[in-house]
């Protein structure tokens, strides 16, 4: 079977692919409207930090309890006591709150797809009025955006019915295009650089009543922003299972990481300096934007060429992903059984086909909103969900470093991941509390989450009648 699994390269392919995905393309102009330049950069380095703590957890905790795969949110059930209600509800709220941000986030990848396709076809964009719906004016640019999205969705759902191996491979070739492009986009716009288009870096920012906004709380804006461009750190972690080495999942991750760092962080800030500040900010499409500055309109063809084929791995692997969450939730006891069910390939066909149709609910955003306002809202309520699951792996690294389970004679390694796990959740609760505090935001995240309890009753039916059986073979 080793010829099945997934080897470094692949896993860090999956990484860096889920990462470097529809935030590199979208987020300089989400971050120049939600803070100042230097806001900006602070927002980088304190969620650079935090998430490198919250990649050594996860990379840890692959190692320490390699038995738990299937992603972060399969610790929850491990923070009470095994087999009991409280142990099996944690479970599967955090997997269902992690799902959501997998199908949720599909959408933030695949409506950037469609605004980079718009170079080419710029009907996309047609403001031309169809027909109305109630007060909803129907616009052709929108009605196109909402098929492409739905083709591009579809189309990856049945390559990926096909076999982990090939999907791997294509999402290994995307990614290595893409991060070749993207460095020859820093080492471009290095020439072109100019300061004065940043304009003052602690321009104010003002919200809604036109009141301004301190330096904190533009970092605090930011913060959710920029952890949307590492949501997918964790995408080894979920494939641990199908991994040839255990210890290949945590060099992924933290490999990954810091390859996507040095992408964001580069890019980020170039553009910051080819663009002027109020076009950045009403850009669709900030990156082709930036470099048509430099190269003119084949520059920007290139780049919108590279982005098309860099979303196109993303939206591969994270369609994967999202799928992939239930399935293995499922089969640790903590989602509806239904899930378990594979094709003759072992892809697990259920759990694709329910998730990309919850998928295709979202990108019906598309049809009443722009490209850049659904991207904002959908990053919002994906990010949120995927704090949860975040948290709850810190806190049971920190549990196992407090109770000393898998550190027997390991003093050192104890306190030193104890630390890591402590300022992981410190980061976690940071932006738990900064996204939360738009009040609709809020609600609307609240609200998913607690849909889940519709199907726990399932859920504890299956593990009931688990429990049954095993009884019954061991009498």
């Amino acid at each position: 079977m080793q010829q099945h699994k997934l080897g470094l390269w692949v896993l860090t392919a999956l990484v860096v692919g889920n990462m470097v995905g529809s935030g590199i393309f979208m987020l300089p102009r989400s971050l120049a409207e939600a803070a100042s330049p230097l806001g900006v950069i602070l927002a980088w380095l304190l969620t650079g930090g935090g998430v490198l703590m919250t990649a050594l957890v996860f990379g840890n905790l692959a190692i320490r309890k390699p038995e738990l795969n299937g992603g972060p949110q399969i610790y929850a059930k491990e923070l009470f006591t095994k087999g009991s209600n409280t142990s099996i509800l944690s479970g599967f709220m955090s997997s269902w709150g992690y799902w959501i941000g997998n199908f949720a986030g599909n959408v933030a990848i695949i409506t950037t797809f469609a605004s980079y396709l718009s170079t080419f076809f710029p009907v996309l964009t047609s403001k031309q009025t169809l027909f109305t719906v109630g007060s909803a004016s129907i616009k052709l640019g929108n009605l196109l955006t909402f098929i492409v999205c739905t083709i591009l969705l579809w189309g990856m759902h049945f390559i990926i019915l096909r076999g982990i191996e090939g999907a791997g491979r294509l999402n290994f070739v995307a990614t290595a295009a893409k991060v070749l492009g993207f460095f020859l986009f820093i080492a471009i716009s290095l020439f072109a650089f100019d300061k004065s288009n940043i304009g003052s870096v602690v321009a104010p920012r003002y919200d809604e009543a036109g009141h301004s906004i301190s330096l904190f709380g533009q970092i605090n804006n930011a913060a959710v922003a920029t952890l949307w461009a590492f949501v997918g750190v964790e995408s080894a972690i979920v494939f641990a299972s199908r991994a040839r080495k255990q210890a290949d999942v945590k060099r992924a991750t933290i490999l990954g990481l810091l390859i996507a760092l040095a992408i964001y962080i580069g890019i980020s800030v170039l553009v910051m300096g080819l663009l002027p500040q109020k076009q950045l900010i009403q850009s669709e499409k900030p990156l082709v934007d930036a470099i048509q500055t430099i190269l003119g309109p084949s520059g920007g063809y290139v780049l919108a060429g590279l982005g098309l084929v860099s979303l196109l791995g993303s939206t591969l692997g994270w369609v994967l992903l999202s799928a992939e969450v239930p399935y293995q939730a499922a089969k640790q006891g903590l989602f509806i059984p239904s899930f378990l069910k594979e094709n003759n390939k072992g892809m697990p066909k259920f759990s694709l086909i329910l998730s990309n149709g919850l998928a295709q609910i979202f990108i019906f955003s598309t049809i009443s909103k722009s490209m850049s306002d659904a991207f904002d809202f959908v990053i919002y309520i994906a990010t949120l969900a995927y704090l949860v699951p975040y948290f709850i792996a810190s806190v049971f690294q920190l549990k196992l470093t407090w109770t000393g389970e898998t550190y027997e004679n390991e003093a050192k390694a104890r306190i030193v991941d104890g630390i890591i796990a402590a300022l992981a959740t410190i980061y976690s609760i940071w932006v738990i509390i900064a996204g939360t505090s738009d009040m609709k935001t809020f609600m609307l995240g609240v609200a998913l989450l607690a849909s889940g309890i519709i199907f726990y009753p399932l859920v504890k039916k299956a593990v009931t009648k688990e429990e049954h059986v095993d009884e019954k073979m061991s009498a």
